[in-house]
């Protein structure tokens, strides 16, 4: 996974867990990509204190997501839903029952999630 998205996806999923301050700073850097200096002189603190944040909050967003796993769950249901859209297409089109019964698993793996 491309590492802006993975850090998006982290974020969205775990940054209400960082402080006020470590999200805006965050904010800064990969999502405004501000540089390290911007971030530290709007900040009053030094680029290398910028940088050890960033870190800091890479490092805690993934380890919440080892412990929670909630963006591998979200992926993994995104990608079965993508499954069951390709076959409602297919059924539509061939009317095979077999189709429901891919579809019916499939929706079991969802709720297990």
């Amino acid at each position: 996974m491309d590492k802006i998205l993975e850090q998006a996806l982290l974020y969205d999923f775990y940054g209400e867990l960082l402080t006020d301050h470590q999200k805006r700073i965050y904010e800064d850097v990969v999502f405004q990509d501000l540089s390290l200096s911007e971030v530290a002189e709007q900040q009053q603190i030094s680029r290398q204190g910028v940088h050890d944040l960033i870190k800091r909050c890479d490092k805690a967003l993934r380890d919440y997501e080892a412990k929670l796993g909630l963006v591998k769950k979200f992926e993994e249901t995104r990608r079965l839903v993508g499954e069951i859209l390709r076959l409602t297409e297919r059924y539509e089109a061939t009317q095979d029952a077999g189709c429901v019964r891919e579809i019916e698993e499939i929706s079991r793996k969802i709720v297990e999630l």
